[in-house]
């Protein structure tokens, strides 16, 4: 049910009686109505002597026209329940509070929307009209209110037509007949603002015999006064070309739309220098200006710049003369400029822009406190200290922002190169001010194409990137010459760093800091502008601040310099080792002859060795590269190792490889022979993880060689047992049964005691692919020993799987299988080790192709597969496909089985995998229809299996299953 009481009374009761009963329940809703009142509201003082009986023939018909239960019965009287939402009075005072409360001009408009005119009218009772016109006094109080709300957010036109109709009802209200003549005002309407006053002047003496009050008559005063003094402009011009920047200007339009209510509307635009703020103010303050039609002014303090800051005495001067305020009427101390500063503003709707501020302290004083007003703030530094402004950062200009910027100064000329064009704005950095003095290289040579300012800029462009006196070196001089000597300091440091990013702990070993001092360093290059954080923790400074950096590090003494260098190198290699899992870490520790760290705070000071090391991952030849400038030709080849296992683990064979040739081309020119061994062992891994046999091999026999030559018994048994690899990888069993063999052998002659597991990993395969079922299931075993007692869930899993292997050679089956594949699956995941996974899901398809489940072995072939593709090991992805088109043969599709075949004899021929070559050739033979083709290729891959000393797999009479 809808009831009503703010114009006529809902629902339209037709009796007069009725009507005051149900206005008297509705004006008093949720509470019994007596009566005595109900009587006293119908008859007034004189009712007859059957009041009563009436009043509940009144209530009788209203139950009648109401929902059932409506009215209630009280021995005092009656009581009318209303529902949520259902009295539009109720609504009307929710919407009120919330408006009052929020400043939201929005809640306010719509609650006078409910008003559908006087309330209650056309009701003859005393208590009746007395509530009505409560009632009224609340709408014209709620208008007033509103109307300010609009004021403040300079809807002064709007306002005009809103206000005309309650000032006619409401003509004594002085408070908002002052709103419809500020409104004219606003509007550019003097004449009839002062017409305005005239009538309600005019309407209090005849009417009440007074005076306006002092409100108005002020309001006119100023009215006059406008009348006799134009505006004030003194922004300074905005470029024309204004590019970019959408999402911002959107935000701070939006901002100052929806503020000014009870409060002035202050933006802090922040930036590094060269961003662009105060090309963005103005052009804020060009869009907004309508808004503030009394003064729009301007004010650089100097924050930073060959001057002093400007002390916000003489700022408040320069303010107060461009209002018109002629200087002898200036008071001289800074309070009394404040007072009249705030004075003058509270008069007016004005616009003011301080640029390139200092310091909180700096604005304290400056900034607007009268509703009605706009503040836009520039800054370099992050003023977190001004309370209740909107904070807008401004970042480089996204790449087709910077290109759509370069165009609108250069031309055609832009768009016809757009890859040389990204070029300029790789090299600017997306810095407005360095793609401005770039495009205006380019629109003052009209010959020259784009390509010929990337190739003036080269590697180094802030040189090029000046104008007459404007340049970005200077601008960021500027900002550099502002910081206290620590934060100089550490940014001249970071000048050295040589990587674009960095954590906390790197600037503090950078800078010999504790990890506090250089955390609080950071901050404030941060606050200034001049370093980011793009993501918690981690720190890149602006690619031409990095450039920047680097020309006054270059002023450093050199032994500063390389200690520096040298103390990052260190931090880096101990906290990259710190990935590696306690087994691995052995490993490390006897490469590197178990070094300690210089830093151990720093350390232990990196919570998430993983994520630190994924991160840094992009710039770990940079470390390297670093190593070799410097003269550190140990930790060219202690980072690459140190990184090895995270990069190895997670199928990175690229990044292997290339950190590995990096540091093995320092250490051999400067003749370290450990570490030539070392990398060229680790180099192997990265062709071995790219399915590239040949070099690997290579790799290893001169790593062998080398660590022969240096007597290290325990390496030479290491690059041995890796051989051993590559060697099943290629089919050459024989020989990786050899090579596993010996290695064993100068293990033990040495008094090795670490971990054998790899050396029992690639015995298993050798044994297995010779037949020696026995044999590979022992070493599978010692290989899961191996892994056990070094808690490497990743070796256990590979180490499971080459025992199911073994057990299902021999023939032994059944549950111990799927037992077999559970523990396989559980370590696997367990260790996040991709390759198990995928042999994992291998495994478990050939046990339900053994048991009939062909549908699911597919599913599980073509898992695991997918798991070969993701981290690119084609050596595997072949091996998986022959057991694919085996199940699919049995499972009676011998297309898609050959089909599977030939895609795994393509790939493995490709890598010389000889062995997984001769399954796919046996496949092929055993689904070609022709007998005579059939043959061909049987005999084709016969050959091959006596080749490599192996059981001919696939072939008739042949009962092997692996």
């Amino acid at each position: 049910m809808t009831y009503g009481i703010l114009g006529p009374l809902l629902p339209a009761v037709t009796a007069g009686r009725d009507r005051i009963v149900l206005a008297m329940l509705l004006l008093h809703t949720d509470r019994v109505v007596s009566v005595g009142e109900l009587v006293e509201a119908v008859w007034g003082d004189d009712p007859p002597s059957t009041a009563r009986a009436q009043l509940q023939a009144c209530v009788s018909r209203l139950r009648r026209v109401l929902p059932d239960f409506a009215i209630g019965t009280d021995p005092a009287g009656y009581r009318l329940r209303v529902g949520a939402g259902e009295l539009d009075y109720l609504v009307f005072a929710r919407l009120i509070a919330r408006a009052r409360a929020e400043g939201d001009a929005g809640l306010f408009r719509e609650a006078l929307d409910l008003w559908r005119g006087a309330a209650l009218v056309g009701i003859d009772s005393r208590p009746v009209c007395m509530a009505a016109a409560a009632l009224d006094e609340q709408y014209a109080a709620a208008v007033e209110d509103w109307a300010e709300l609009e004021l403040a957010a300079g809807h002064d036109r709007e306002l005009i037509g809103a206000l005309s109709e309650p000032v006619e009802r409401f003509p004594l209200r002085e408070r908002l007949r002052g709103q419809l003549i500020r409104a004219l005002a606003g509007a550019g309407r003097a004449a009839d603002a002062l017409a305005e006053f005239r009538r309600a002047r005019e309407v209090l003496r005849d009417e009440l015999g007074i005076e306006p009050g002092p409100d108005l008559q002020e309001l006119h005063r100023r009215i006059l006064n406008a009348a006799e003094v134009a505006p004030v402009r003194n922004l300074p011009r905005t470029v024309g070309d204004f590019t970019g920047r959408d999402d911002a200007v959107r935000r701070l339009l939006r901002m100052i739309e929806g503020g000014g209510h009870w409060s002035p509307v202050i933006a802090l635009l922040d930036g590094m220098a060269g961003s662009g703020k105060t090309t963005l103010a103005l052009h804020v303050a060009s869009l907004v200006g309508d808004r503030y039609p009394d003064a729009h002014l301007f004010v650089d303090l100097s924050g930073y710049g060959e001057r002093e800051p400007v002390e916000p005495s003489a700022a408040l001067l320069i303010l107060l003369r461009q209002l018109g305020i002629p200087a002898k009427a200036v008071p001289a101390d800074l309070d009394g400029r404040v007072t009249m500063w705030r004075s003058e503003l509270s008069r007016r709707r004005v616009l003011v822009v301080l640029d390139n501020a200092y310091s909180s302290v700096q604005l304290a004083d400056l900034l607007p406190t009268s509703p009605g007003t706009l503040a836009l703030v520039t800054s370099r530094r992050r003023l977190a200290g001004v309370d209740g402004a909107y904070p807008e950062s401004l970042p480089v200009l996204a790449l087709d922002e910077a290109m759509a910027l370069l165009a609108r100064i250069a031309g055609d000329r832009v768009r016809a190169e757009p890859e040389a064009t990204a070029e300029v704005v790789r090299r600017c950095g997306g810095l407005p001010l360095a793609l401005r003095l770039a495009g205006a290289r380019l629109a003052h040579r009209p010959r020259w194409r784009v390509a010929d300012l990337v190739r003036r800029l080269g590697e180094s462009a802030l040189p090029e990137l000046s104008a007459e006196d404007r340049s970005v070196g200077s601008a960021f001089a500027l900002s550099y010459g502002q910081l206290a000597d620590g934060a100089k300091r550490m940014f001249r440091l970071l000048g050295l760093y040589p990587a674009p990013r960095f954590d906390a702990p790197a600037a503090a070993a950078l800078a010999g800091l504790p990890l506090d001092d250089a955390q609080d360093l950071l901050d404030d290059l941060i606050d200034v502008h001049l370093l980011d954080e793009p993501e918690p923790g981690i720190f890149r400074p602006h690619e031409l601040l990095r450039e920047f950096a680097a020309t006054l590090a270059a002023d450093l003494p050199a032994d500063e310099r390389r200690r520096a260098i040298g103390e990052v190198l260190d931090l880096q290699v101990h906290a990259f080792a710190a990935s590696n899992p306690p087994a691995r870490r052995i490993a490390f520790d006897v490469d590197l002859g178990r070094p300690t760290p210089r830093r151990p705070d720093l350390v232990a000071a990196v919570a998430d060795p993983l994520a630190r090391l994924e991160w840094e991952r992009p710039q770990l030849s940079s470390y390297v590269e670093a190593a070799a400038g410097a003269g550190f030709v140990t930790y060219a080849w202690w980072i690459p190792r140190a990184a090895w296992w995270y990069l190895f683990s997670r199928s990175y064979g690229d990044d292997i490889g290339t950190l590995c040739r990096l540091g093995l081309a320092v250490v051999e020119k400067a003749g370290d022979r450990r570490g030539v061994g070392v990398l060229a062992n680790y180099l192997a891994s990265a062709y071995m993880r790219m399915n590239v046999f040949p070099p690997a091999l290579d790799l290893l026999e001169r790593s062998v060689r080398v660590h022969e030559e240096l007597g290290d018994l325990s390496a030479v048994a290491k690059a041995l047992g890796n051989r051993a690899g590559v060697y099943a990888a290629l089919g050459r069993f024989a020989e990786c049964v050899a090579s596993g063999r010996a290695s064993l052998r100068l293990r033990a002659l040495a008094g090795d005691r670490t971990t054998s597991r790899v050396q029992h990993h690639n015995l298993a395969e050798g044994y297995l692919r010779l037949g020696r079922y026995e044999d590979s299931l022992r070493s599978g075993r010692l290989s899961l020993l191996a892994a056990i007692d070094n808690k490497d869930p990743g070796a256990e899993s590979v180490a499971l799987t080459h025992i199911q292997r073994a057990k299902r050679a021999l023939g032994i089956g059944g549950h111990r299988q799927r037992q077999l594949f559970n523990a396989v699956m559980l370590q696997a995941t367990r260790a996040d080790h991709l390759g198990s996974l995928a042999d994992g899901r291998n495994e478990q398809a050939i046990t339900l192709r053994d048991e009939g489940g062909h549908a699911e072995a597919i599913r599980q072939h073509e898992a695991a597969i997918a798991i070969t593709r993701r981290y690119h090991d084609r050596l595997h992805e072949a091996l998986y496909l022959t057991d694919l088109a085996r199940t699919r043969q049995i499972a009676g599709d011998p297309a898609g089985a050959l089909e599977d075949f030939r895609l795994a004899l393509s790939i493995a021929d490709g890598l010389g995998a000889r062995y997984v070559s001769a399954r796919s050739l046996a496949g092929i033979a055993a689904c070609t229809a022709d007998p005579v083709e059939a043959g061909r290729w049987r005999e084709v891959a016969s050959a091959a299996f006596r080749e490599m000393g192996v059981p001919p797999w696939g072939l008739p009479d042949d009962g092997a299953r692996w």
